[in-house]
């Protein structure tokens, strides 16, 4: 911690944005223990929380089902926004572009271990079913249905995620780059590939919950460590890079919070609180 001294935060802070995994989730995929009281004072402050990731809205509900009140979701990498309980979809991926993408994976497992989760607003659909990928899948996608042929989803579609096995960044130029010209290509983690419609990123959601909310910028903190958080981190004055991050989000980023393993999220709103 005194390597990372934590800026003095203003009293008028209505917003606090923390990506999930490799920010405020632990090793293990957990809300940590130190983080429910500060919900609590959070709530007692009037700042609305926001869990933002690449997962399902579905698995963020899950997540904080402990303690749900008053928690806006920013969900999908952004293409979903939950607020008060009403879904604001982003833009939908074309369906016969999804199409597309499926049939290009299964040409391409042929020499790379790839899954795919086609996400749409009412849950993801999914064709692996062997326990290495359902175990993967399960942690992002908590309402999952598996069916014999992805040609076949009948949903709005919000996006495709790719898990590969052998490391995302290879995949996304070999094999996705050729969807670039109609879609995002987005590496959102070391084995996780995220293709959305043109203009769609955790900044958008952001900047709607402020609208809605009327939130500036300069009431709002995020926290981020991989490269799909770096729109949002554009989004708030008080923005952190974990210390472990991605180096393009600690270049980003204005601030540093500690690692991840060391709890930097519950860290800095505890100083932030007054409770550090």
């Amino acid at each position: 911690m005194a390597d990372l001294p934590i800026p003095e935060l203003p009293d008028d802070v209505r917003m606090v944005v923390a990506d999930m995994d490799g920010t405020l989730l632990t090793p293990q995929g957990d809300v940590p223990d130190g983080f429910w009281p500060l919900l609590d004072r959070m709530r007692e402050r009037g700042i609305t929380f926001v869990p933002a990731s690449g997962r399902q809205y579905y698995t963020l509900e899950a997540l904080f089902a402990r303690s749900p009140e008053g928690i806006s979701y920013i969900a999908e990498n952004g293409n979903l926004v939950v607020h008060d309980g009403q879904f604001h979809p982003g833009k939908l991926l074309d369906a016969g572009l999804a199409d597309e993408v499926v049939l290009a994976s299964r040409e391409a497992a042929h020499h790379r271990d790839l899954g795919l989760v086609v996400c749409g607003v009412q849950g993801g659909y999914a064709e692996r079913t062997d326990p290495t990928f359902i175990d993967e899948f399960s942690k992002y996608y908590h309402r999952l249905t598996t069916l014999d042929d992805l040609l076949t989803v009948d949903d709005d579609i919000l996006k495709v995620a790719i898990f590969d096995a052998d490391g995302a960044a290879d995949s996304a130029r070999d094999v996705y780059s050729a969807f670039a010209d109609r879609c995002q290509v987005v590496v959102s983690g070391p084995k996780w590939i995220d293709l959305m419609a043109p203009g769609i990123d955790k900044g958008v959601g952001l900047r709607m919950l402020q609208d809605d909310l009327n939130i500036t910028p300069a009431q709002t903190v995020v926290f981020g460590d991989y490269l799909n958080d770096l729109q949002m981190l554009d989004g708030a004055d008080w923005s952190f890079a974990m210390a472990d991050a991605h180096p393009d989000v600690l270049n980003r980023a204005r601030y540093q919070a500690p690692a991840n393993a060391d709890q930097g999220v519950v860290a800095v709103l505890a100083a932030l609180l007054g409770d550090g």
